[in-house]
C-alpha cells in the first residue's frame, strides 16, 4: 500500500501590533510614505483606511496621512499581513569618487555608462551599489537624477530632512547647475536662452522620449558658447528648470544635437566619433553645482573635472 506524504507549509506567524520609533532616517517624512516603505506589499488602500479609522496612531493620538513625522515619534502600526519577500538580487557594493560629504549630504562624480538606479532592464545603479557598500547607512536617497550616459556631479541625501529641503530648493529653481556639452554645429551666439516647453511621449516600441510641445511643461536652459571647433562647439548649459532630457532636447531642437546622443542626436556623428577618435559616449557632463547646504544653510559650490576621454577628444578637435 503506498505511503502518502504530506508536505507541511512553513508556519508564518500571525501579524502583530508594532510600535515603531521615528529616527533621523524618517524625520520629516509623511505618515503615508512611512507606512508604504514599512509595510511591504500591503495595498495602499488598506494603509489609508488604517490611518483614517484610527488603527494607525502617532504618539497614541489619531493622525492624518499627510502628517510629517518627527524624531522621537512613536507610530502604532496595526497587524497587517505583508507580501512574502522576494529573493534579493545580488548588488555589487561600489563607492564612487567623492566630491563632498558630511553627515547629511554626499556628492559624487558619477561615471558615464552607469545608471543612477535600477529599473528598465538595469538590475542596479549608483544608489543600490552605494547602499550595498554602506550597509550601516540609515538613509541614502537620490536628490536628483542624471542620464545613464551623462557623467558628473550627483547628489545623494543622507538624511530625510536634507532630501526634503533639497527637493524644495530644486522645485523653486534654487541653486545653479551647469553642464558641459559638445554639440554639432557652429554656435554663433555667445549666449542664448532656450525656453521651449517640453512634454514626454512614448514611441511605438514603448520607449519614453521628450519633445518640444507648447502644451508641455515650462523649461529654461541658458547656453553659453565656450569654444568653437569649426563643425562642433563646446557649450555651457545652465539649468533654470529640471525637466527630463531638458538640455538634450533643447539643444537638438535649436539645431545643435549633443555629440553621441543616441536619442536626439545623429547616428552618423556617433559612429564617426567612435571610429575616428574612439569616443563612444554622449558628451554631456554635470560640471558645476552651487547650492545652499540643506542643513547648515551655508553656500556650497563644487566642481567635477571633465573625464579624461572628453578632455582627450577636445585636444584632438583643437589640432
Amino acid at each position: 500500500m503506498p505511503v502518502l506524504s504530506i508536505r507541511k507549509e512553513p508556519h508564518t506567524p500571525p501579524p502583530v501590533v508594532r510600535l515603531v520609533d521615528v529616527t533621523h532616517a524618517n524625520e520629516g517624512q509623511r505618515l503615508d510614505n512611512f507606512l508604504i516603505s514599512l509595510c511591504k506589499g500591503v495595498p495602499k488602500s488598506r494603509l489609508y483606511k488604517a490611518v483614517r479609522s484610527g488603527e494607525v496612531r502617532v504618539n497614541r493620538s489619531r493622525a492624518k496621512v499627510d502628517q510629517r513625522l518627527e524624531i522621537g515619534d512613536v507610530v502604532r502600526v496595526p497587524p497587517m499581513r505583508e507580501a512574502a519577500p522576494a529573493a534579493a538580487r545580488f548588488t555589487p557594493p561600489n563607492e564612487f569618487p567623492i566630491v563632498f560629504e558630511d553627515e547629511s549630504l554626499l556628492i559624487i562624480h558619477k561615471p558615464a555608462g552607469v545608471a543612477v538606479h535600477g529599473g528598465s532592464g538595469v538590475s542596479h545603479g549608483v544608489i543600490e551599489q552605494l547602499r550595498a557598500a554602506r550597509p550601516g547607512a540609515a538613509f541614502l536617497e537620490l536628490v536628483h537624477r542624471l542620464d545613464r550616459d551623462t557623467s558628473g556631479l550627483l547628489m545623494i541625501a543622507k538624511q530625510r530632512k536634507a532630501l526634503v529641503r533639497l527637493h524644495s530648493m530644486l522645485r523653486e529653481g534654487g541653486g545653479d547647475k551647469h553642464y558641459l556639452a559638445l554639440v554639432e554645429g557652429n554656435v554663433l551666439n555667445d549666449r542664448q536662452h532656450l525656453k521651449q516647453s517640453l512634454a514626454k511621449w512614448t514611441t511605438q516600441s514603448g520607449e519614453r522620449r521628450v519633445k518640444v510641445d507648447p502644451e508641455g511643461q515650462v523649461a529654461h536652459t541658458v547656453i553659453t558658447c565656450i569654444k568653437r571647433f569649426g563643425e562642433y562647439s563646446l557649450v555651457d548649459a545652465e539649468l533654470r528648470t529640471g525637466r527630463t532630457h531638458q538640455i538634450r532636447v533643447h539643444l537638438a531642437h535649436a539645431g545643435f544635437p549633443i555629440v553621441g546622443d543616441d536619442k536626439y542626436g545623429q547616428d552618423t556623428t556617433k559612429a564617426l566619433f567612435k571610429s575616428k577618435w574612439g569616443f563612444d559616449r554622449m558628451f554631456l557632463h554635470a560640471a558645476r553645482l552651487s547650492i545652499t547646504h540643506p542643513t547648515s544653510g551655508e553656500a556650497l559650490a563644487v566642481e567635477a573635472p571633465l573625464p579624461e576621454l572628453c578632455e582627450r577628444l577636445l585636444k584632438l578637435l583643437a589640432k
